[in-house]
């Protein structure tokens, strides 16, 4: 990559950039992520460098921009080594605040693995980002299989530019995400790419029967299937999304891997960690990745005292065993069983219905 190169030199098709891609490419396989042919001819073919034509790198005190046609040409070629490197990317900073980022590609290879998409799936993306995975998707599915939504104009209309220069065109439409894209409904599978309080009602009227969504909450990931409330059949006692032929109903458990998102936008985002109240616990424990997620998950319901006691008597849980079920217009997080002791309401992701659904339980 040392050779000099004019400013616009970058295309799709650059030997330099092919070489980084097919690197990373090697570096997520070993994860056992793109298993699947289809996912790794998406990864292999899609150029991700025409999606970050600059990026920003955190620096004591703010942020250094990196852009591809920067004069020097070591800076260049460091840009170009950070667009293929397996970690998240900075890609919209306003006023010192992170508002948008690329996020880790090894990250999204497991994100969209546990998708599941099969052929013919439409998928909605909340979060439009760079344009980056929805160009994946496009590439596995066809962008005619394929809406991303933002709630940032600037974002969706650089987005758009980036997936047309890559040869993608998708419906990318600028929106509130919280409230899903119910003009392209009905979806097989819904996947956030920014992290959210809870999942928003409305995606789940969206949802085709046997839909799936994942999504980051409480540094971690959710995957839900969505379905029949249970007992709905036999009671008669079907919700009006399900008399309508659409589920009512969601469940599923987090992966154990752990996932820090930028979040999504106009959702109530609670008390920064860093500022909740967490004197007496031991520093270890206040630092420990799991007893974090577990504060993140039931903050406003458990003390985190009393979190740590259950912490410690259920033997320190992996994020894999907590879920979350949505049904009735309700929502709650759990431990090991959704009906079980351990369930922790969680609060409405739009603000504007967040005091008109009374927070509950099984």
């Amino acid at each position: 990559m040392g050779a000099h190169r004019e400013q616009d030199a970058y295309r799709p098709d650059d030997a330099a950039a092919d070489e980084a891609r097919a690197a990373l490419v090697r570096e997520i396989a070993l994860s056992g992520t793109l298993d699947d042919p289809a996912w790794h001819r998406a990864f292999a073919q899609v150029p991700r460098h025409l999606f970050v034509p600059y990026y920003f790198v955190g620096r004591p005190g703010g942020y250094d921009r990196l852009w591809y046609g920067d004069p020097d040409p070591r800076r260049r070629e460091r840009w170009l080594r950070g667009a293929y490197a397996d970690s998240a990317i900075a890609t919209r900073v306003r006023d010192g605040e992170l508002i948008s980022s690329s996020s880790q590609p090894s990250l999204m290879a497991r994100m969209l693995h546990e998708l599941g998409v099969g052929d013919g799936d439409r998928v909605l993306e909340i979060g439009a980002g760079s344009g980056y995975n929805a160009a994946l998707l496009s590439h596995r599915l066809g962008e005619d299989h394929v809406t991303t939504i933002d709630l940032d104009p600037e974002i969706t209309e650089s987005a758009r530019t980036h997936l047309a220069t890559a040869g993608y065109r998708p419906a990318v439409v600028t929106g509130d995400g919280v409230r899903g894209c119910p003009e392209r409904a009905p979806f097989d599978r819904i996947i956030a790419t920014c992290a959210l309080p809870s999942v928003p009602l409305g995606w789940l009227a969206q949802c085709a029967p046997g839909a799936r969504i994942l999504a980051p909450l409480a540094t971690g990931l959710i995957v839900l299937d969505a379905g029949e409330a249970r007992g709905a059949g036999e009671a008669g006692e079907a919700g009006e999304a399900g008399r309508a032929g659409r589920p009512d109903f969601a469940e599923g458990r987090f992966l154990p891997t752990p996932a820090f998102f930028v979040p999504l936008r106009g959702t109530p985002q609670g008390v920064p960690m860093a500022a909740r109240p967490l004197g007496g616990l031991p520093k270890a424990v206040k630092d420990h990745d799991l007893f974090r997620f577990l504060l993140a998950l039931t903050e406003g319901s458990l003390d985190p005292h009393e979190a740590l006691s259950l912490w410690e008597l259920e033997g320190r849980p992996g994020r894999e065993r907590y879920g979350v079920t949505v049904s009735g217009g309700r929502q709650w997080a759990w431990l090991d069983d959704p009906a079980g002791p351990y369930v922790w309401p969680l609060e409405p992701a739009d603000p504007a219905i967040a005091g008109l659904i009374s927070p509950g339980g099984p």
